[in-house]
Parts: structure tokens; C-alpha cells; sequence
């Protein structure tokens, strides 16, 4: 996910500040377009200096898409991939891309029991310990509204920097279904950065006979004109040799040629967010004490273990800045 939003933070007994960058979200209505909710967007925003788009994107009806019957026919017609893949681990990355919107989406057999999973993940606030793994996320906490759980969450750049210089997101969260043998939590926002709209960030899972779980992650926005053209300045310059995943062909060394532009973006916030999810699984096995210190360095090993997509900078300098947002 990065996760970025944040809207309309201050709640009965609330200090929270928000930056001077801060808006007020339109977001109490559910995004049209599900997927991953992260920062792509808002990083292309931060690092091009454009403004965001005040005109609100119109909000549409989710589609209610995914069952446990589908995840696990899924899960079948994946089994060859998720045995054999350049990941080494049991997960396949897809994208795809139309003039208008973008999607990444992961899925994964973790270790973690299915119980576990869905203990964990079925209440906002796990969520701001997951998205606050994320290079760009400053700030996230939760806010309870009578319309609904929020996540109100600082986006910004891959280094420490004050929230008045960051940017603001707010998601609503929702735990769309949970049941003995199904799981599916959503997160939307009708509008971001770089006239960006319809974020939606869907996680569902299911549990498999060997007592592990099978996990989809999904991550997409919409883009205006104002985004798109932005994004193709960021990818013509200092953007332009970051890669995804997708293997495309081979380039002229010989070595694999990797989906790059709007796609890799996507794919890269997508497996950064997964990994999130698995180190903040991975963490609960300790003494609470201990669990924040061990999700920040196991998910910077697990993100430098394809460096190629993933490496920003070094793992000291994140786990400097990480604790001071924690502690923010």
C-alpha cells in the first residue's frame, strides 16, 4: 500500500496537527476502482512538485466482487505459477493498465494460519502498522467516525521530513466480509494527488488444507489528464529506470527485460505492501514490546532481496526514520 491518506483528523480528545499541505478528503463514499491503496500517486506528486486536483472524482458503487469459492479456483489455476516463480516464494505479481486507471495485484501462500490472518487483519489499526512500513507513509492512525472506520494517514519522500511537507490521504476502511473460511477487508478514497481518483486497496484470504493461507492483495487508482501527464515527465527523467516485476523479454545483455512506466510502478507498491502484511504477521509471534523493532527490519530485508525493483536506500537510514514516524 503506500498507504496515503488522511482527512478531518481532529476527533474528540484528538492533538493531532495536520501539515499545512493538508485537505480535507472527499472520501466518506466508496471509490469506484479496487485495488491497493499506496503512494504511487502521491510519490510521482512529491517528486514532480505538481498540485492536487480539488475537483472531486465522482464516487461510484463498488463492485462486490471475490468469494472463497473464486479465491480458491484461483489458487488452482495458479498452483504451477506459485510453485515456479523468479520470487522465491510462493506468490505471482499481475498488472494491468488502461488509458484511464492502473492495478497491481499479489498472490501469495504465507505460513500464517488462516485464523491468525484474519485476527489480525480484520480491524483497522493493524493497518496503520502495516502501512507505516512503507518508505513514504509518515503518519497513520485511525479514527472512528459514525460513518465508519478512517485511516488518516501523511504521505511523502523516501527520507525524514516534517509532516507540513507531506501530503494528506484519507481512506475509509471496511471490513466488507468475514467468515469461518473467507476474508476481505477494503479500503477506498474517492480522490488523491495529480487529479488521481477511485483508490481502493482490496486484501482477501482464505485458508488452505496445509494450514497456510492464500492471500490477494489488489491496488489501484484512476488518472485524469493532469496525472497522466505529470507521471510520463517522471518516467522520462528520474523515473526512468525504475522497473516492476512482469518479466516482458530479454534486453540486449541477455538478461530479463522487466515491465517499466505506470505498470512497474503499480507492481512495486504492490509487493511492498504485501511485504508489509507478512512482516506484520511475522511480528505478532513476539512480546508486543519487541513487535515494531522487528517488522521494520524484517521488512527492509525483505524488500532488499530484489533489488533491482525495490532498493531506495540503506537499511540504517530507514530504521532511523521509521522510529521517528512510529514515534510521531
Amino acid at each position: 500500500m503506500v498507504i496515503e491518506q488522511i482527512s478531518n483528523p481532529a476527533a474528540a480528545g484528538d492533538e493531532y496537527q495536520p501539515g499545512t499541505n493538508d485537505k480535507p478528503g472527499a472520501m466518506h463514499m466508496p471509490a469506484t476502482r479496487c485495488g491497493l491503496l499506496m503512494v504511487a500517486a502521491a510519490i510521482l506528486w512529491l517528486v514532480t512538485g505538481f498540485t492536487s486536483a480539488d475537483a472531486a472524482a465522482p464516487a461510484a458503487k463498488i463492485v462486490e466482487a471475490g468469494s472463497a469459492l473464486q479465491l480458491h479456483a484461483k489458487h488452482v489455476a495458479l498452483r504451477d505459477q506459485l510453485a515456479a516463480n523468479p520470487y522465491r516464494r510462493s506468490m505471482v505479481i499481475e498488472s494491468t493498465e488502461t488509458s484511464q486507471d492502473v492495478k497491481g495485484e499479489v498472490y501469495a501462500e504465507i505460513a500464517s494460519s488462516f485464523a491468525s490472518v484474519s485476527e489480525a487483519l480484520a480491524g483497522p489499526q493493524g493497518w496503520c502498522e502495516i502501512l507505516i512500513l512503507h518508505l513514504n507513509t509518515k503518519y497513520c492512525r485511525v479514527l472512528r467516525a459514525p460513518e465508519g472506520d478512517r485511516l488518516l494517514m501523511n504521505v511523502g519522500k523516501k527520507f525524514d521530513q516534517p509532516l507540513e511537507d507531506s501530503y494528506r490521504l484519507d481512506f475509509a476502511w471496511r471490513l466488507a466480509e468475514r467468515r469461518a473460511d473467507y476474508l476481505r477487508v477494503l479500503m477506498t478514497s474517492a480522490t488523491g494527488p495529480l487529479s488521481t481518483r477511485d483508490y481502493c486497496i482490496t486484501l482477501e484470504a482464505v485458508p488452505l488444507a496445509n494450514g497456510r493461507t492464500f492471500l490477494h492483495l489488489s491496488y489501484s487508482y484512476g488518472f485524469g489528464v493532469g496525472g497522466k501527464i505529470a507521471m510520463q515527465a517522471y518516467f522520462a527523467t528520474i523515473g526512468s529506470d525504475k522497473v516492476g516485476f512482469t518479466v516482458t523479454g530479454k534486453a540486449a545483455d541477455g538478461q530479463p527485460a522487466y515491465v517499466d512506466g505506470m505498470r512497474g510502478l503499480v507492481e512495486r507498491n504492490t509487493m511492498r505492501y504485501h511485504l508489509a502484511i507478512e512482516s506484520y504477521l511475522g511480528a505478532l509471534a513476539v512480546p508486543e514490546r519487541g513487535q515494531f523493532e522487528k517488522r521494520i527490519n524484517d521488512w527492509f530485508n525483505a524488500v532488499e532481496r530484489y533489488p533491482r525493483q525495490l532498493h531506495e536506500m540503506d537499511k540504517p537510514e530507514y530504521l532511523e526514520m521509521k522510529r521517528k514516524e512510529y514515534r510521531r
